[in-house]
């Protein structure tokens, strides 16, 4: 593996309210962008894609059962995603492992005309966005 850039992340770890099914949402999505299973324990699940890994995990240290994007703190994760017809594959694949299309009625252009995108939420709330890359 090369040395990671300075700045690039080391992990990103996600705390949960149900495991299996972060599971089936998280682990779905994060194979279709190229991570492979990294780690795995009664609590937790991680992917690793080069230097970089994504942590889901029910940890027993959770003080609220839900996740709400619009209070302070992570609004979302945005991933590249090489190509417009990509983008598009994944969104509507999206919807059979536990993910709703975000804006759909401005979809693929929510974030502008020039923005070629999916923005998507899971069932506990978590939101990510798939952005094609540029000149795709």
């Amino acid at each position: 593996m090369n040395r990671p850039t300075t700045g690039t992340p080391h992990h990103i770890e996600i705390w949960v309210p149900d495991l299996d099914r972060a599971v089936v949402s998280w682990g779905w999505l994060l194979s279709e962008l190229g991570y492979t299973p990294f780690q795995s324990w009664s609590a937790g699940r991680s992917w690793r894609l080069g230097p970089t890994y994504i942590v889901v995990e029910q940890s027993p240290d959770l003080c609220a059962a839900d996740h709400d994007r619009r209070r302070p703190g992570l609004n979302h994760l945005a991933f590249h995603v090489d190509g417009a017809h990509l983008v598009d594959v994944l969104a509507r694949r999206a919807t059979q492992h536990g993910w709703t299309l975000l804006f759909a009625d401005r979809h693929p252009h929510a974030g502008g005309p020039e923005h070629h995108a999916a923005y998507l939420e899971n069932a506990d709330g978590f939101e990510v966005e798939l952005v094609a890359m540029s000149g795709c």
